[in-house]
């Protein structure tokens, strides 16, 4: 099956405005997650965005771009304008903001996709010492038997009415994969749902599409850059990873 791996990059995040072109070590984060991409076998590599400065520091570092609308509602839209000019059976969706994920991952969201064609593919791991489960920019997930997404929540979830109950809280890894029809889908909605709305968090639309959501559980250690001073951990995180 051909697979393309695509980056949604947004200059004007509402959070952290040029966030992909923040340095992560000297080097600019898209490109370090455009690095890790290209490490993959067998995949073709796109950034996808709306911002000319970052076309062109993706151009001048030897990767293909795609500009896409200011409009996108999240990046999975951007991703569903941006396949439109790309053949393939299936597009993986790697967040702009991961600079500390691993290869390895990826590959594994891939396997996964290739064995479960009918679901959405999303990644996810246990929230590691350094991360706050209550911390409202990681997205908790509830995983039923089968391995499928029951819910996912910037609040705490699963909850409990016990006092000082110990419980193991798991966060979402943003790389997705899907094939062309669901991407299609969800991006001829227009529109965010209800409760992806409320949450801000773009998978919940597949819920209103009866889609159903295959998480893999990996082993990231990552650090998602949603924030400024999440710069220093993701630093922090590569120069462990160098020593």
């Amino acid at each position: 099956m051909k697979t393309s791996i695509i980056i949604p990059a947004r200059y004007g995040s509402s959070r952290y405005r040029g966030k992909p072109l923040v340095k992560i070590l000297g080097r600019e984060m898209i490109l370090r997650v455009a690095d890790i991409c290209k490490k993959i076998k067998n995949v073709r590599v796109f950034i996808a965005t709306d911002s000319k400065k970052i076309a062109n520091v993706a151009e001048k570092n030897g990767y293909d771009y795609i500009m896409t609308s200011k409009n996108c509602l999240t990046g999975t839209d951007r991703v569903a304008e941006a396949s439109k000019k790309i053949k393939s059976k299936i597009f993986i969706n790697v967040q702009g903001d991961e600079p500390t994920i691993s290869p390895r991952d990826i590959q594994k969201i891939m396997n996964a996709k290739k064995k479960f064609p009918n679901h959405v593919i999303c990644g996810y791991d246990k929230i590691h010492n350094f991360e706050s489960p209550k911390n409202i920019n990681l997205p908790k997930v509830v995983v039923n038997s089968k391995g499928e997404l029951i819910y996912i929540s910037r609040t705490l979830v699963p909850g409990t009415k016990k006092k000082n109950q110990n419980i193991n809280y798991f966060k979402q890894v943003c790389i997705y994969a899907f094939n062309k029809k669901q991407l299609n889908k969800f991006h001829l909605k227009k529109r965010k749902s209800i409760i992806e709305k409320i949450e801000d968090i773009e998978i919940l639309r597949f819920f209103d599409m009866d889609e159903k959501i295959k998480m893999v559980k990996l082993n990231s250690n990552s650090v998602a850059v949603d924030e400024m001073r999440d710069v220093k951990k993701a630093e922090k995180l590569l120069k462990k990873r160098l020593k």
